[in-house]
């Protein structure tokens, strides 16, 4: 029978569980927030959506028995395989891609445009020859030919001034035949200045009886120069247009190297990726051969008694799936290898596009990877897009030059110098004109005896200057409203921001490129390393299975598991190789090194694929 005692203890424990129940909690991790509801509320039900019903497509379907397809490669030869370094697929791609062929050529163009440029300033000669012949009735007793004796004439009494029929010689028919040579050169300097020189013969045979020389012989030497003094001097349109030229040339040489670089990163990239492909086709063949050994495996185990025959069916299983891979793998290998010929290659003739292409290249050294700073700093000396920026603030520059210069007024200094040589022949001095003179003689004096002669004596006249002319003027032309030089100006200073803004996005790109790049560099390291540990713990776990399973004390559900497991672990170690070969890669093409370790010239991209495609030759 219980004691007083015993029964008073329980009643004590309940007392104090009532008083400890009274006191406040502190607040424990657990404890639900006062700001939370208190219980569940019940969501509202969802109405079940009236969905149509499917139609019935291929009802009944079941695939087909086919026999699997011979395990190559579409348009190649099978055996043997051919190998390929990455120099010599870098080496076909500078040359023989039909991209970079066309723009070498743009950059061939621009520099012919240069020369084209240059017209404004070419030494152009001029050779005119001319010939003239006409006839001139006299017009007076003066201007007349010495004329024939006739019938048929009018003459004056000189007392009375009546006229009458007479026969005499009177003023004859005007002959004039003269021929003239004229050569000469006329050009423009960079600087605005133009100038000119000439040389004209002329031979002339006219028979006005007063003329002292018939023929007569002129040689004209005629200097000019304009030089502009303030719009036009030191920049002007022809010159503009040249720079402009120039600056436009070396603007698509940068942009054929921006081309070239990711070229090469493009055919980097799929050349690591064929090798990538072909090691996975290893690695799918390798873990074939694994499961059909299981197999064999199995069916010797089952036909043993030792396991249920479904073990075998599982192996085989795992047989087709691998065989499936296999095939994919292949499929994947077709795919890169026409990625890659029509990369290196531009003609569909060409007879690596029969070449089963291995990769024959060791995996690419790891370079010494620098901070972000040192990455910046080569990728501003080297990359071409610099060079692009920089041309676009050149041409600002020279635009708002121009319209500085346009907006002066124009005032052009002019200088000519003529040295006129005259020779001619002397001819017989009418009459009257003898009687005219006056002196007892009764013959006039001749002309000076240095302008007595023929053609020669008029050259040598010319050049000892016998009969100069020189000439000197300054012509000034003001607009009132010089609307061509603010609208330059304007459009000039929106080129110069442009400029700017586009120098901040280059800086800002090469920021976000060489950050990622950089990124993915130290990231394709660590996964590499991981997915090295995985393979090797993947590949120890798949042994120690297999040997369990060989002294029954495994099932193959866990080999084949572990058997998946190590060629995915296999296939995350390629693929972390793979990445980390491309990263490599980009890291050239944001450095800009890819250029410089390849060796990259304008001048001889694209050469091959222009030579097969044209009969032109390629010139530099």
């Amino acid at each position: 029978m219980p004691t007083k005692k015993s029964r008073a203890l329980p009643a004590l424990v309940a007392l104090a569980a009532v008083f400890l129940a009274t006191l406040p909690a502190p607040p424990i991790a657990a404890q639900s927030d006062s700001g939370l509801p208190r219980r569940a509320v019940l969501p509202t039900e969802i109405p079940s959506p009236n969905m149509p019903s499917p139609p019935s497509v291929a009802a009944g379907y079941k695939a087909p028995v086919v026999e699997p397809s011979d395990p190559g490669i579409v348009g190649v030869t099978r055996n043997p395989f051919v190998g390929i370094s990455l120099q010599d697929a870098i080496g076909m791609a500078l040359l023989k891609n039909d991209n970079l062929a066309i723009s070498a050529s743009n950059a061939r163009i621009a520099r012919y445009r240069v020369v084209q440029a240059k017209a404004n300033f070419d030494v152009h000669l001029q050779v005119e020859p001319s010939s003239s012949f006409y006839v001139q009735p006299p017009e007076n007793l003066f201007f007349a030919g010495p004329g024939v004796q006739g019938s048929g004439y009018t003459c004056h009494n000189q007392f009375t001034g009546q006229p009458f029929p007479c026969s005499t010689t009177g003023p004859g028919y005007i002959y004039q035949h003269q021929y003239s040579f004229q050569s000469g050169i006329t050009g423009q300097g960079i600087n605005g200045t133009q100038y000119s020189a000439s040389i004209t013969q002329i031979r002339t045979y006219n028979n006005i009886i007063i003329n002292t020389f018939n023929p007569y012989y002129q040689a004209i030497l005629n200097l000019s120069v304009t030089q502009p003094l303030l719009k036009n001097a030191g920049m002007n349109a022809a010159k503009h247009q040249l720079k402009l030229a120039v600056i436009d040339a070396d603007s698509n040489a940068a942009q054929t190297l921006v081309d070239a670089s990711n070229m090469l990163a493009q055919v980097e990239n799929a050349y690591w990726d064929l090798a990538a492909a072909w090691r996975n086709v290893a690695i799918q063949e390798e873990g074939l051969k694994e499961a059909i050994e299981q197999q064999r495996l199995a069916v010797r185990t089952a036909t043993r008694g030792a396991v249920a025959p479904v073990t075998a069916v599982e192996a085989q299983t795992q047989v087709a799936n691998f065989q499936s891979q296999v095939y994919s793998a292949l499929q994947n290998v077709a795919q890169l290898q026409t990625q890659l010929k029509s990369l290196i290659v531009a003609n569909s003739g060409d007879p690596i596009w029969q070449a089963n292409l291995v990769p024959s290249s060791p995996v690419q050294e790891l370079p010494s990877a620098g901070d972000l700073a040192v990455i910046l700093g080569v990728a501003e000396r080297t990359r071409p897009e610099v060079r692009q920026v920089n041309d676009q603030r050149r041409v600002a520059d020279l635009d708002l030059a121009l319209a500085h210069n346009q907006a002066l007024p124009e005032a052009n200094l002019v200088v000519q110098y003529l040295s006129n040589g005259f020779a001619g022949i002397l001819q017989r001095v009418p009459n009257f004109e003898v009687q005219a003179c006056g002196l007892p003689t009764l013959s006039c004096p001749t002309p000076p005896p240095q302008s007595q002669g023929n053609m020669t004596q008029a050259f040598h006249n010319m050049w000892t200057s016998a009969y100069p002319e020189f000439n000197i003027a300054v012509m000034f032309n003001i607009p009132l409203e010089n609307h061509t030089a603010r609208g330059l100006k304007q459009t000039a200073l929106q080129e110069e921001d442009q400029a700017t803004i586009a120098r901040q996005a280059l800086d800002q790109r090469f920021e976000d490129e060489a950050r990622t790049a950089l990124q993915a560099y130290q990231s394709a390291l660590s996964r590499l390393a991981s997915a090295g540990q995985a393979r090797a713990s993947a590949e120890s776990v798949y042994a120690s299975e297999l040997r369990r399973y060989r002294s029954h004390a495994s099932t193959t559900f866990l080999v084949l598991q572990r058997q998946v497991e190590l060629e995915q672990a296999r296939g995350q170690e390629l693929q972390a190789q793979t990445d980390l070969n491309k990263a490599v890669v980009e890291l050239q093409r944001v450095e800009g090194t890819i250029l410089t370790d390849n060796g990259v010239t304008v001048q001889k991209l694209g050469t091959k694929a222009l030579a097969t495609a044209s009969p032109h030759p390629v010139s530099s």
